[in-house]
C-alpha cells in the first residue's frame, strides 16, 4: 500500500479555485488522548465531495471548497462561495495509513491515530 498515493487520490474530486474567491483558515480545536489527535475544523457548507485531506512528509492540509447555489439577483449578500484551507506540522509518529475522517453538519472530524510505538506504555519489573 502505497500511503501517498492513497490520501492523495481525491484531489482530482476538488472544485477548482477561483481567483475571485476568498480564502479563510477554518476555526479549528484539536484534543490528543493516548491513541489518537482528533483535530476538528469548522467548515459550513462543504460537502465531502469539496474536501481535500493530504499527509506527507510530517505537514497536514486541510481544504474546501463552499460553491452556492443562487437563483436570482442578489440584492444583498453576506455569504459566499469561499475556500477553507489550513495547513499543520503533525509529528512523524502518527500512523498514516489508519487516518480517517467524517464531515457532518459541517464539522470536519480527523482522527489522526498515533503508532504503537508513539503510544505510553507501562514497564512490568521483573523479579529475578
Amino acid at each position: 500500500m502505497n500511503e501517498k498515493t492513497d490520501l492523495t487520490t481525491r484531489k482530482e474530486n476538488i472544485v477548482a479555485r477561483r481567483p475571485d474567491m476568498p480564502r479563510v483558515a477554518p476555526v479549528v480545536d484539536i484534543y490528543e488522548n493516548d491513541n489518537e489527535i482528533l483535530l476538528q475544523a469548522d467548515m459550513p457548507g462543504v460537502t465531502k465531495e469539496q474536501v481535500l485531506i493530504n499527509v506527507d512528509n510530517g505537514k497536514l492540509e486541510i481544504s474546501g471548497m463552499r460553491k452556492l447555489q443562487t437563483k436570482g439577483t442578489s440584492t444583498w449578500q453576506e455569504f459566499g462561495d469561499v475556500e477553507y484551507r489550513r495547513v499543520f506540522s503533525v509529528p512523524q509518529s502518527i500512523d498514516v495509513g489508519k487516518v480517517n475522517a467524517e464531515l457532518k453538519e459541517g464539522v470536519l472530524k480527523l482522527h489522526l491515530p498515533k503508532t504503537e510505538a508513539a503510544k505510553p506504555r507501562t514497564i512490568q519489573i521483573s523479579t529475578l
